[in-house]
């Protein structure tokens, strides 16, 4: 669900945009293969194909065919095939089977990208556009924003099965930055406020602007990096339970976990898959692609621990942050207030109040304006596929 808010853009400025955001999903995947756009090596990531077409339907069925007089949908069919997970818009395939789509092929796809992409255009041109269809339609590209990053991390892991290792992208995988500060920050004990508000976009999970007491505490400026973790796994942290939740202790046990995903030894050195292939880990630059178990586990083991998402809120304007998603130690739950709004959109945020962490930040894969410090990311404890990061707290 979008948040209410007040939408101040002109028309051309509402066109550029819509372009610019749509496009860009269309320049990240170039470098694929007509192979690559169905490939899907876990339930848990999606095709390219599927991405592209997905937040093309996402326009189609929130927008046109509620809001443009005599539009007719493109096919009827994909309702079925590119709906993810709303249940109020009727049925949809099993997640699972979304790389055996063959058909519609990628070309009918791109012709169904610019069959809505006119229809937006024309729609915003029109007399029918209000206040509520803009709203809807900068939803839609905070939504395509979102899938444009996991674009990129699905393809990524259903990439990595491959034993040589293929090369997509070879100017910049994300995976490569440094810190750039050292020491801790301190924050004092007392009363702040956490949550969106203002004008612009949020969404809805970030709404209820309330206070909160904070004991004080200290943040690491810094993000813990591939040395460091290294350290932990020479040490023997994936060997022994007291580090670890107990889920997350048979967790690694059930799926033979001893390395973060993508990590490899060959020639007594670890090597990480990236996008431009299997690279030497450089042990100075920040550690990538960790479950929140494994978070947990190395604060542990450091005798600290991870911050509230509430303390990283606080901190952040006083933090150089961004390349990594930070795990956060919270719950995904709801704010003061917060309600689940009636309709198709009331399905994109609080239904999954539940099993779930709460991350902060943004990564290397996010679009540009799509992060703010209030933006509360979420993913269950075992998730590594994102671009996730550490960031240590004590006190």
């Amino acid at each position: 669900m979008y948040t209410i808010y007040v939408l101040f853009l002109n028309l051309s400025v509402l066109k550029q945009r819509y372009k610019s955001v749509r496009d860009r999903s269309l320049i990240l995947s170039h470098n694929f293969h007509s192979e690559d756009y169905n490939l899907q090596a876990d339930y848990f990531v999606s095709p390219p194909k599927w991405h592209l077409a997905h937040t093309t339907w996402f326009f189609e069925q929130m927008v046109l065919q509620n809001h443009l007089h005599d539009y007719e949908v493109f096919h009827a069919d994909f309702s079925l095939l590119f709906n993810s997970y709303y249940n109020t818009l009727g049925k949809r395939i099993d997640r699972r089977w979304r790389g055996l789509i063959t058909r519609p092929t990628v070309t009918e796809v791109l012709a169904y990208r610019k069959y809505v992409d006119s229809a937006i255009l024309k729609l915003i041109e029109s007399p029918q556009l209000t206040a509520q269809i803009k709203s809807l339609i900068t939803l839609g590209l905070q939504h395509e924003q979102q899938h444009q990053e996991l674009m990129q991390t699905d393809i990524k892991y259903s990439l990595s099965f491959n034993p040589v290792y293929p090369s997509i992208c070879q100017k910049n995988d994300c995976v490569h930055q440094t810190n750039t500060e050292k020491g801790w920050l301190n924050i004092s004990e007392g009363i702040y406020e956490i949550g969106f508000e203002g004008d612009g976009f949020c969404f809805d999970n970030e709404l209820g602007k309330h206070k909160i007491f904070l004991h004080k505490f200290q943040l690491s400026r810094s993000l813990v990096t591939n040395a460091e973790f290294v350290d932990f796994i020479e040490a023997g942290g994936y060997q022994y339970a007291n580090f670890w939740l107990d889920n997350g202790w048979h967790w690694i046990q059930q799926n033979k976990i001893a390395h973060p995903l993508y990590w490899t030894k060959q020639d007594n050195k670890w090597h990480q898959y990236t996008l431009a292939g299997l690279k030497e880990i450089k042990p100075d630059e920040v550690l990538a692609h960790i479950s929140f178990f494994e978070a947990q586990a190395f604060a542990n083991w450091k005798g600290l621990r991870l911050p509230t998402e509430f303390e990283w809120e606080i901190a952040a304007s006083q933090l150089s942050w961004g390349s990594r998603w930070e795990w956060t130690n919270s719950a995904y739950l709801p704010y003061p207030g917060f309600k689940i709004k009636e309709g198709a959109v009331g399905e994109y945020n609080g239904k999954f109040m539940s099993n779930q962490m709460v991350l902060r930040g943004a990564s290397g894969y996010t679009a540009k304006n799509h992060s703010r410090i209030s933006y509360r990311n979420f993913f269950s404890a075992e998730s590594q596929w994102q671009l996730t990061g550490i960031r240590l707290t004590k006190g």
